[in-house]
């Protein structure tokens, strides 16, 4: 077995990152099975429980082959975010660093990535009254409104932020009345300069049309093995289609089916659409980091020498 170099000043992270459906969790189980590494998780959806087939989680067998950490760790209604994420992944990296285990830090989550390789920017002087208010605008007038403003006052950061994602938007917004100052150039100055880790970072790609065409199969595999009685089941259980988590791509499509708001085949080909966007996003955030090398699923032997290099330099 392949081991983590534990005299090393700084742990050696192995990170896999790429779009929704791009094939990260098969890739990186062949990547660690055979130098019994383990799989740190580095997806928004995967850390809730009873959220199973919307997310895409590891299936038992695949968690078999390689364990996998940072999967089923909060209720789908419980707080969550990067800086909690980062948190509880450093407490997991640190033990199995401790025991010479490869880590792998697999998903799609790019802030989570930054976050647990770079750190997190935490704005000073920003004021909670503002983003109340910002609340309430967006319920009153829509989040439309709102981009708009966001568009006009920091251009760099609305061309990262989806035009309908209200929680980015309103935390821009805040920051810049808050500090007079565009979050773009607060994130510029952080410079996310933190290193606490040696860092072998892969990007998966594939021809864009053949990774559509994926999303549409994966879709319709979801609904063939049940998501939508998934999500009737959270409902049931007391988790309305208001929480954040609900709201996320699969789950708010099902849940407006069930209220009626979308017919079986908008709220279908809907789906596949928004993940298809969601896909084009990932690969937006993931193309401005330099340290990503961009590999095809499939060069599994290339990447394999390349951490072995990595794990043993």
């Amino acid at each position: 077995m392949q081991t983590a170099m534990i005299n090393n000043e700084k742990p050696s992270l192995i990170v896999i990152a790429g779009p929704t459906c791009i094939g990260k969790t098969s890739t990186a189980i062949a990547l660690a099975r055979p130098i019994g590494g383990e799989i740190v998780s580095a997806d928004a959806m995967q850390v809730y429980k009873r959220m199973n087939i919307g997310t895409a989680k590891p299936t038992r067998h695949e968690q078999e082959q390689v364990k996998h950490h940072m999967v089923d760790v909060v209720e789908p209604d419980e707080p969550f975010s990067a800086a909690r994420f980062k948190a509880m992944a450093e407490t997991v990296i640190d033990k199995l660093y401790q025991k010479g285990i490869p880590v792998f830090v697999v998903g799609g989550t790019g802030l989570y990535i930054r976050a647990l390789t770079k750190g997190l920017f935490k704005a000073k002087g920003v004021n909670k009254w503002i983003r109340t208010k910002l609340k309430r605008e967006a319920d009153t007038f829509g989040i439309g409104m709102l981009y708009e403003q966001l568009q006009a006052v920091d251009p760099v950061a609305a061309s990262k932020i989806h035009a309908n994602d209200a929680y980015r938007i309103i935390r821009a917004l805040e920051v810049y009345k808050s500090t007079d100052k565009p979050l773009s150039e607060h994130h510029r100055e952080h410079g996310f300069s933190s290193a606490p880790y040696q860092l072998l970072k892969f990007g998966l790609y594939m021809d864009r049309n053949i990774l559509y065409e994926r999303i549409n199969q994966r879709v319709e595999k979801m609904l063939a093995e049940g998501l939508l009685n998934e999500v009737k089941a959270l409902l049931e259980q007391g988790y309305g289609p208001e929480l954040k988590t609900m709201r996320s791509i699969g789950y708010r499509h099902m849940a407006d089916y069930l209220s009626g708001t979308l017919t079986w085949d908008n709220a279908v080909e809907t789906l596949k659409r928004d993940t298809r966007r969601y896909a084009k996003r990932q690969f937006t955030w993931f193309r401005v980091d330099t340290e990503i090398e961009w590999m095809q699923p499939e060069r599994i032997h290339e990447m394999s020498e390349k951490i072995d290099s990595f794990l043993t330099k």
